[in-house]
């Protein structure tokens, strides 16, 4: 092998090889060592001359020697490996994610000084550029040069932030300084960073994240990395940035200082399909800057630049005109690298995809979107982009284009490809950029669109949508079953309760949907029928009648609202914050988010899953119904009769409800409680009558005297204006004549008419207050019978009292019914289940039906009723004791009437939580009581015979302990003076300690524990009694709102009335009656959806003046200030020094030019004297001659 004496050309000394013996000494001692020793060797190669052998080094290098511990993966790898492997490698067992962008750095390997100016930008714009991309960052690894320099910029982040950045770093094995320490497999390795001054290699830098060091069995020489990570640079490059994206990862190189070296590393970049984009650092020294000034200059600089390269390299004059030919070649490829970048990947498509999986929605503003409907700048014109991230001084970019304006015209299919790649990665920013930049989301969003934003698995994902669809479907779903829309709109109507019901349910979208999915029927038509069986029978409406051929019926009405919508279940709240912003009906929006999060937080946490899910929706429904709750304080301050109109305007496409029943429905109290919602509850309340102070007196008094009606004041028609009037048929054409004639309606205004006598009778007795009195004084009359009824001797046939009670319970049994076929749900099981869901229904419904079974169990002894009935008719006593047990119901009812009291209503609401949470309490006091109970029944009375009254006799006398009933003559049975001597058994002396056990378990710690808990409840309920009153109240005003005129039992009068009207009018139910609502034109709906509009934009814009007046954003835009300026002041300062230092050399060549002057004139003078010298003595001469 060639080499010099005791150095083998591997670079280690002949000695240390490992195939060392004492022949190969002789052979290379100095004595054999002769003249012909080279000639007899062949030429050394790594491929002849080194041996592969499985990796001995690879693990975790644990940085030693620093304030602050480092850790970087790390492997030995052989120069040839395949880079498919290494990127295996780094992917599978480093858990690496395949980044989006790959950044190059190359520069000199010695140690340079760079401009504190370019060192921060470096640093900023590295970390920007990786941060927000997700790139490599790839580096020589060792701690000299350019790898040092990025590792010191990625120092003052590695303290701020507990995100790593992937840092790579590229070594060879051969000049890594204690090297050995690393050998060892999947090992933690100690590594000292503290480098030897005399060794000529070199330590890694402790703040990259992984090392790939490359062996070719060579030592001290660089090199042998180069091959290795140019094709592993190119390998990444190949991969697909994104599921959804073919755009490969892109890769670009950046310059800093260097040797000739880095010289050719551009050109290899700028030579390789596709050529790499290369950022060139002017200002970094070196080979950066020269390249940068052949840019720069033009072929008549040749003589300049050449010097200038024998001056920076040392270079002679072959040398300097060879590397000035290799820069020509590099400035001859721009042309030709244009063209092939502009074939292969610039595209404007590409790079606004390449700027979508970067998230950089600053690069596609900037950059993509200019010159308003075109895309002229490249893909190295966007990474030339993130290269002024690195740095604001001059770059140089090798790669540049000359565009064609002509072919970047943006295609709006390409547009609409983008926005659905920015949804389905979850880019909010993206989303908000192309819809500012034309991208119609009516023309976008499609049936088959959003159905694949459902089944997409790409972005946040909600796994529990899936188990919803199960539930709904009532069956498991197959293996990759897709979701469809109709199962999505099962699912929110399941979250959003019974009486919701949503688009995709409805016959008219299912009827788009299969003539666009060519079925006849769906997997959810088939399981789920519609409501109404008969509705093919039934005459088709306006809005059943679809034109399957008219392109505007296969798209959305308002497309925010569905993506609202599909954001909220697939839990994308940022997204969903988005779509909330912008479009119509943010309110209802708001709400409707709000009841969709909270039943999706209690679904998940009846799965007993032990996560934070369930608290994170939670979280994300107080977001929505906190923005619900500004907006409202927004509205109610800039107008309050607009603000009670956004409450109870039909939303025709939120399945027809108004936003106060969403947010009753969402459980939004603060909504409810609101000033603007209670003013309108109030003013429903009141109905027509105008009455603030007493309307308690006032009522009951015209009530009881219906000529005092006549006396009461009402409300004008403007003052009715916000009001709901369901069902008040008279107010409805009022308005519309209102809105038909404005000028009367002006007039009506300034001069109000006085109500006729009978339209005074009509709005008294239909006002909510006037039906609560009405009700309230009937109950207490039908109580005040019903009591008389159980206390006085009930004879065989009912009295008076007894047939107006149970008239008054029949009647009252079939308001009920009406109650539940009136209600807003679809189908019956809907109607009763919502029915169900109050507590005094459930009530009211035990009620009347024990009262029956007493009713027909007390004429069931009819016939055989005399003297000696109450001892022997048996069927008569249990008919009279079911009466007496059923007033308790009746009596536990008046709660119901005092809730509607402010003071009153939240006892009611502390008695019924008691009752429901103290559950837990109770059984472990059964416990308790079981435990003593049953051992002390069977001590003291050991020869029972088998009975149920075993069971009544174990908890019947610990039961009354519990109240300070002791049974002293029980405690100790066997006393001489004791009255239970037949008690004294064998082990009866256990009862006294057993009882003192019991007692002191049960009376002392459970008792006080249940009455503390009644506190905490009481507390709890206390701090918050105002707000669960107002949001009870709305029940109250809804319930009596809907009610009948007359009290039970006139009220089968109101019935009789109504049916009759019915089948003589053959009216059909309206299907706007369910439930107050306004009613309002096209016209002022859209003055109402202006004037919301209006009410977010200033929200949002207070919102942001708040964030820019606080403190904390304050302190930050001064101290980027005060930053900024302290740079500028760096900067005027170093040009100040620059111009005294200049000034200075200035004055020294002045200096030094005059004394040339002033020795000059010397000269001169001397000259000058000695010519006339010689004249004188030349004519002293010719007179003598």
């Amino acid at each position: 092998v060639k080499c010099s004496k005791r150095v083998c050309c591997c670079g280690r000394l002949v000695r240390q090889h490992a195939c060392f013996t004492a022949s190969l000494a002789m052979k290379y001692s100095d004595v054999k060592l002769g003249e012909n020793f080279n000639q007899e060797l062949e030429e050394w190669s790594v491929e002849k001359h080194t041996e592969q052998s499985s990796t001995d080094a690879y693990g975790v290098i644990n940085f030693q020697g620093g304030s602050h511990s480092y850790r970087a993966k790390y492997v030995r790898l052989s120069y040839d490996t395949r880079p498919e492997a290494i990127l295996q490698l780094m992917l599978k067992e480093w858990q690496l994610e395949l980044p989006k962008l790959v950044v190059s750095v190359h520069g000199g390997m010695q140690k340079f000084e760079l401009h504190p100016r370019i060192k921060q930008l470096l640093g900023k714009g590295l970390i920007k550029a990786a941060v927000t991309t997700g790139a490599w960052i790839i580096t020589g690894g060792v701690n000299t040069g350019v790898a040092k320099h990025v590792g010191d910029a990625l120092k003052e982040h590695a303290s701020r932030s507990s995100r790593k950045i992937c840092t790579i770093g590229i070594a060879p094995w051969g000049v890594i300084e204690n090297r050995n320490d690393l050998v060892g497999k999947d090992v933690v390795a100690p590594y000292q960073t503290l480098l030897n001054p005399l060794s000529k290699l070199n330590v890694l830098n402790n703040l990259h994240s992984h090392f790939i060091l490359v062996d070719d069995g060579t030592v001290g020489k660089y090199g042998a990395e180069v091959k290795l990570r140019r094709e592993l640079e190119k390998t990444i490059s190949q991969q697909r940035i994104h599921a959804r994206i073919g755009q490969g990862v892109p890769v670009v190189a950046l310059i800093f200082e260097g040797g000739p070296n880095v010289v050719l590393t551009v050109l290899e970049y700028l030579q390789e399909n596709p050529p790499v984009p290369v950022v060139v650092c002017e200002g970094t020294g070196r080979a950066a800057d020269i390249l940068a000034y052949v840019y720069k200059q033009t072929e008549e600089a040749e003589p300049e630049i050449i010097s200038t390269i024998k001056k920076t390299f040392n270079f002679g004059q072959s040398e300097a005109v060879h590397l000035f030919q290799t820069l020509l070649e590099c400035m001859k490829k721009r042309e030709l690298v244009s063209k092939s970048l502009h074939r292969t990947n610039a595209s404007a498509f590409d790079q606004l995809i390449l700027t979508l999986a970067w998230d950089r929605v600053d690069i596609a503003k900037n950059h993509v979107f200019v010159y308003g409907q075109q895309w002229l700048v490249s893909k190295a014109g966007i990474l030339s982009y993130l290269g002024n991230t690195v740095s604001s001084f001059v770059f140089l970019f090798i790669v540049q284009f000359k565009h064609d304006h002509l072919n970047n015209f943006i295609q709006v299919g390409s547009l609409e490809q983008a926005m659905l790649d920015a949804l389905v990665m979850d880019r909010v920013a993206f989303v908000k950029l192309l819809i500012e930049n034309g991208v119609s989301m009516h023309k976008f969003l499609t049936i088959p669109r959003l159905e694949e934003l459902y089944n997409t698995k790409q972005g946040p994902t909600n796994p529990a949508l899936f188990h919803l669809v199960r539930d709904v479907k009532q069956g498991n779903l197959p293996p990759g079953y897709k979701l469809t829309l109709i199962d999505v709109g099962l699912v929110v109507e399941y979250l959003m309760g019974g009486t919701y019901r949503c688009t995709y349910t409805r016959k008219r979208f299912r009827v788009i949907y299969n003539s666009l999915s060519g079925t006849l029927q769906t997997k959810g038509m088939q399981e789920h029928a519609d409501t109404a069986t008969d509705e093919g029978k039934k005459k088709k409406t306006k809005d059943d009648i679809v034109d399957i051929d008219d392109p505007e019926t296969r798209r959305f009405p308002y497309p925010l609202n569905e993506l609202l919508l599909w954001a909220v279940l697939m839990k994308r709240q940022k997204m969903a914050l988005f779509f909330w912003q912008h479009g119509e009906e943010s309110m209802a929006k708001a709400l409707v988010a709000c009841k969709l999060y909270r039943s999706m937080a209690y679904e998940s946490k009846q799965n007993d899953l032990v996560d934070d899910t369930s608290e994170e929706l939670k979280e994300y429904s107080n977001e929505f119904g906190e923005l619900a709750v500004e907006l409202l304080e927004q509205s109610f301050r800039q107008d309050e009769t607009m603000a009670m109109k956004l409450l109870t305007y039909e939303l025709k496409n939120w399945s027809n409800a108004t936003c106060l029943k969403l947010a009753v429905s969402s459980r939004l109290r603060p909504f409810v409680a609101h000033t603007c919602t209670q003013m309108l509850l109030s003013d429903m309340w009141m109905g027509r009558l105008n009455m603030r102070k007493n309307s308690w007196y006032k009522v009951i008094l015209s009530i009881l005297l219906p000529p005092t009606i006549l006396m009461l004041e009402y409300k004008t028609k403007a003052e009715m204006s916000h009001i709901p009037q369901s069902q008040d048929e008279v107010f409805k054409e009022v308005r519309v004549l209102d809105h038909s004639d404005g000028k009367h309606d002006m007039e009506s205004i300034i001069k109000p008419k006085r109500l006729p006598i009978t339209r005074k009778f009509y709005a008294f007795y239909h006002a909510p207050i006037v039906k609560f009195w009405f009700n309230t004084l009937a109950y207490i009359g039908f109580l005040m019978l019903y009591t008389f009824v159980v206390l006085v001797k009930m004879e065989e046939l009912p009295s008076v009292q007894e047939w107006i009670v149970i008239a008054y319970i029949f009647t009252l049994a079939v308001e009920k019914i009406r109650e539940i076929f009136m209600s807003e749900a679809g189908k019956i099981s809907q109607k009763v289940k919502v029915w169900f869901n109050d507590y005094f229904n459930i009530s009211d419904t035990i009620a009347i039906i024990t009262f029956f079974i007493g009713f027909v169990l007390r004429f069931g002894a009819k016939g055989n009723f005399h003297e000696n009935t109450y001892k022997v008719n048996y069927v008569f006593v249990a008919g009279r004791l079911t009466y007496c047990l059923n007033i308790i119901f009746w009596y536990v009812r008046l709660l119901d009437f005092l809730a509607v009291n402010q003071h009153a209503g939240p006892y009611v609401m502390m008695i019924g939580k008691m009752v429901a949470n103290m559950f837990y309490i109770v059984v472990i006091m059964a416990l308790v009581l079981l435990s003593f109970g049953v051992p002390r029944k069977a001590i003291l009375y050991p020869n029972e015979e088998p009975s149920w009254v075993l069971a009544k006799d174990i908890v019947f006398q610990p039961y009354w302990m519990i109240f300070g009933e002791v049974y002293a003559y029980e405690i100790d049975v066997c006393a001489n003076n004791s009255d239970t001597k037949h008690l004294c058994v064998t082990g009866s002396w256990l009862t006294p300690f057993l009882q003192s056990v019991y007692l002191f378990v049960q009376y002392i710690i459970m008792v006080n524990l249940l009455i503390a808990f009644f506190n905490n409840v009481y507390l709890q309920v206390k701090a918050i009694s105002n707000l669960v009153w107002k949001y009870q109240r709305y029940h109250f005003v809804m319930a009596y709102h809907e009610k009948p005129i007359l009290p039970p039992p006139l009220i089968i009068l109101s019935h009789m009335a109504s049916l009759c009207y019915c089948i003589c009018k053959r009216r059909k139910k309206d299907k706007n009656s369910d439930g107050p609502k306004l009613f309002l034109t096209e016209e002022d709906q859209k003055k109402l959806h202006d004037f919301e509009e209006l009410c977010v934009e200033m929200y949002f814009s207070e919102k942001d003046d708040k964030f820019h007046c606080r403190s904390e954003e304050r302190i930050r835009v001064t101290s980027e200030r005060v930053e900024q300026m302290c740079i500028q002041i760096k900067e005027v300062g170093d040009r100040v020094n620059y111009i005294k230092r200049s000034l200075q050399s200035l004055d020294t060549q002045i200096g030094h030019l005059q004394d040339l002057s002033a020795l000059t004139v010397d000269t001169l003078k001397t000259l000058t004297a000695r010519k006339p010298r010689k004249q004188a003595r030349s004519t002293m001469k010719s007179p003598g001659n």
